[in-house]
């Protein structure tokens, strides 16, 4: 199984007092997720933003590809600015998992796009990629 690509960073960007409740888990990333959802564009397609018990993930599929990318932030932590999760999953078939192709690569476009997008906003500090 490869390895989920990890985004970190810090921001207050997000209107977290807006979002819908986690049903599951009381854990922010749905308006992290729907601002990102309008800033991936072609040739990926977004899911709508669902909750998870770690918190809120959408589907990513474009150029053959589909991912599962998950956001959470930490409710408790009490700062205006929090700490955001993001990790980028790449779902690989049965054929892929046993021929050993179609991989996370260090340089996955997808996780580019999304760390470009991020380091392009003046309200986002801290962005740190985290790639095994």
């Amino acid at each position: 199984m490869s390895k989920a690509h990890g985004i970190t960073f810090q921001s207050s960007k997000f209107d977290v007092a807006s979002e819908t409740p986690n049903p599951i888990n009381p854990i922010y990333g749905q308006s992290l997720l729907l601002w990102l959802r309008g800033k991936i564009g072609a040739p990926y397609n977004v899911s709508e933003p669902a909750p998870e018990d770690w918190g809120w993930y959408v589907d990513v599929t474009g150029s053959g590809t589909t991912y599962l990318v998950g956001a959470s932030a930490d409710p408790d932590e009490g700062n205006a600015s929090l700490e955001w999760h993001l990790q980028i999953h790449k779902h690989r078939s049965f054929k892929d998992n046993l021929t050993g192709s179609n991989k996370l690569t260090s340089d996955d476009a997808l996780t580019a796009r999304i760390a470009s997008i991020l380091r392009a906003d003046p309200e986002i500090r801290a962005v740190e990629i985290e790639i095994p």
